[in-house]
């Protein structure tokens, strides 16, 4: 017997002939089945993540993504053209200078320096017989000059011949790490095309895009901090390289810190967080209420908002948290992260992930 039809017997009466023991049972019957379908009913919250709004003091302290780049690299290519036959390296191979790096097919090569050698002999030859001609003073001196000129020009094509066939291997000019695009065994190459990239990581750069309005302040000697999430570890940066032309699209001018790579741990391409210390603030603004950039949203009326958690009264738990749409009004961007004029105070919990499943007044539970 369900819940709804013990009612309509109660409504009709057709319970009264039921004795004390009875009628006491199809209440509690009723009682349970109503309890249970408000548990049915119940909406699991919602997991985010929080953050206590707090009043930042010095907003200069400003973080950026940044990008880590190899301090030089040097292209490795062949002065002629042919085809590869060995590859000796790989990317992300070590490598020390004079070590090998690839060759090409010399057949050629040793052709053209055995008939160099071929010719140098004859000229040598003659040379010999013309001198002692020479000596006697038999000789015209004007074929004497034209017997020693044949035998320079045979010891240039000789040299060259041999330049040649050295030039059909390459080494690394210098030590490094094999970078990425290298070349394999039966590709053709041309002259200065690259065969491998030897990248030099003992020091390294880490690039990261200022705004125009916030680059004046950065300094060749500004204090930085760059902290890797690939590797749980942070690095003091080093003399900042300023880039003197602005991206025509987002305004922002490249910086490049030098870092001292000990260990050779950071490698070309890790993303990174890169903190700027000790510049002015913006608009003279010293403190400030702060929020991740991607915490805040916009609502279909235009108006700036983000969520919040909020203690919500409740009688099982005093405790419960449920999301509060906040309207907000924002003042400048400092790094990635915003300034609120208005709309949340100190102690507030904003929600910065998460949120993209959240109505006003979801349960939340914060981890």
């Amino acid at each position: 017997m369900n819940r709804q039809t013990l009612i309509s017997l109660f409504r009709w009466g057709a319970l009264a002939p039921m004795s004390g023991l009875g009628l006491i049972v199809a209440l509690c019957l009723v009682a349970s089945g109503c309890g249970k379908g408000q548990k049915e009913t119940e909406v699991s919250p919602v997991r985010v993540k929080t953050e206590v709004a707090s009043e930042q003091m010095n907003l200069a302290n400003r973080t950026y993504v940044g990008v880590v780049e190899e301090e030089s690299s040097t292209a490795v290519s062949f002065t002629g053209s042919g085809m590869l036959t060995k590859v000796y390296v790989s990317e992300g191979q070590r490598v020390s200078r004079g070590q090998p790096i690839a060759s090409i097919d010399a057949t050629q090569a040793r052709n053209l320096l055995r008939s160099a050698e071929a010719q140098m002999r004859q000229a040598s030859d003659a040379l010999e017989r013309m001198k002692q001609l020479h000596d006697n003073n038999a000789l015209p001196e004007i074929k004497w000059v034209e017997t020693q000129s044949q035998v320079a020009q045979a010891q240039a094509q000789l040299d060259l011949a041999k330049k040649n066939l050295a030039d059909c291997s390459v080494s690394a000019p210098a030590s490094g790490v094999i970078g990425s695009g290298v070349k394999s065994a039966g590709e053709t190459v041309l002259p200065a095309m690259p065969v491998a990239t030897i990248l030099n990581i003992n020091n390294v750069k880490v690039k990261a895009s200022i705004p125009e309005r916030e680059i004046a302040a950065i300094t060749p000697t500004t204090h930085t901090r760059i902290s890797v999430e690939a590797l749980g570890d942070a690095f003091e940066g080093g003399r900042i390289e300023k880039g003197v032309v602005a991206d025509p699209i987002t305004h922002t001018y490249d910086i490049r810190i030098l870092v001292a790579n000990r260990g050779q741990r950071l490698l070309p391409g890790m993303v990174c967080n890169v903190e700027v210390k000790g510049a002015s603030a913006p608009d003279g603004q010293d403190s400030g209420i702060t929020v991740p950039i991607t915490a805040v949203q916009q609502g279909a009326d235009g108006n700036k908002f983000i969520w919040v958690a909020k203690t919500k009264a409740e009688a099982a738990n005093p405790k419960a948290l449920a999301a509060h749409r906040q309207q907000v009004q924002l003042g400048e961007p400092t790094g990635d992260r915003i300034v609120i004029l208005s709309g949340i105070n100190p102690g507030d919990q904003v929600i910065t992930e998460g949120f993209h499943r959240l109505s006003e007044g979801t349960k939340v539970i914060t981890h």
